[in-house]
């Protein structure tokens, strides 16, 4: 199927961006790496009047750390560069383990992370993994810039709060407060499928007890889910056999999973429960290497 017509625009300034996106009205979307959009169009999905293609605004494909460790990633950042970064796997274990994972080969060539995110599909690993970590967007419009915690940002499957007229110009991650640890698993039907079930878990360690934790559960709820009370069970908590259980029990409670073509509610939620534990315990034994980072990747399928 072919998309319907619309109109293509390729400023040169973000500004010039913003500008068209105002002209366009409510029936523009913004073209980054274009795989979301460009399949739902051919679909017919989504059928916006104008395409703002922002591949031509400089400074936008970044990934970076500021002096106090916030990490930033440009809205052009691919997801590719995420991949074979030195700094998430120096650094950012959770976000480390993902990019490896996300989609395919093809796909991570030209996908951006902010795009995922604004794109706001309940399977999307990132939204998980940016919710875990604490993140925000940072959006930009004609009445300049606004930074939206990433649990506000998402307001249902498929919607954010950004303005007809707005660009999200980064994700911000900010510094960790001890040794960070984490990972991310991803239980998918074949390699380069959707989230069947998705966990990611992002810690800060010191002296050996979990001085902060983000816990964020994909493809198991209308939307990305931040399961709370677990990540609260292990504040303060050193990571024993005791503290894990009582937080995989909880993240389990907090999924919101229907039985589907791709498995039963109860075992989408046992996959939440055993993919926090297998997180966790790893985090907690000799996960932890001579860099000070903990990370767990893996897919099942």
């Amino acid at each position: 199927m072919y998309p319907s017509r619309f109109r293509y625009e390729a400023p040169r300034s973000l500004d010039e961006a913003i500008a068209t996106l105002r002209d366009g009205g409510d029936y523009a979307k913004v073209l980054a790496g274009g795989q979301s959009l460009v399949p739902l169009m051919k679909l017919r999905f989504a059928s916006p009047e104008l395409v703002v293609d922002i591949n031509n605004v400089p400074g936008l494909d970044y990934h970076r750390a500021d002096p106090d460790g916030t990490l930033r990633i440009g809205a052009l950042c691919r997801h590719a560069d995420l991949e074979r970064s030195v700094l998430l796997k120096a650094a950012q274990p959770t976000m480390a383990a993902a990019a490896p994972v996300i989609a395919d080969p093809i796909v991570r060539t030209r996908g951006t992370l902010v795009g995922s995110l604004c794109h706001a599909d309940p399977q999307g690993d990132w939204a998980s993994v940016v919710l875990a970590l604490g993140g925000s967007v940072v959006a930009q419009g004609p009445r300049g810039r606004r930074t939206i915690p990433m649990a506000g940002f998402v307001t249902g499957p498929f919607e954010n709060v950004l303005e007809p007229d707005e660009v999200a110009v980064e994700a911000v991650i900010p510094p960790a407060t001890g040794t960070r640890a984490g990972g991310y698993l991803k239980l998918e039907r074949r390699v380069g499928d959707f989230a069947t079930v998705g966990v990611a878990v992002a810690l800060d360690i010191s002296g050996g007890t979990v001085t902060s934790a983000g816990i964020a559960l994909t493809g198991v709820g209308g939307s990305t889910i931040a399961a709370t009370d677990a990540a609260r069970a292990l504040a303060g908590q050193p990571l024993t056999a005791q503290s894990i259980e009582m937080a995989a029990g909880l993240a389990a409670e907090a999924a919101r999973p229907r039985t589907d073509h791709r498995g039963s509610a109860d075992y989408k939620r046992h996959m939440v429960h055993t993919f926090v534990t297998r997180i966790l315990r790893r985090a907690g034994g000799s996960g932890v290497d001579g860099t000070g980072v903990a990370g767990t990747a893996e897919r099942a399928a």
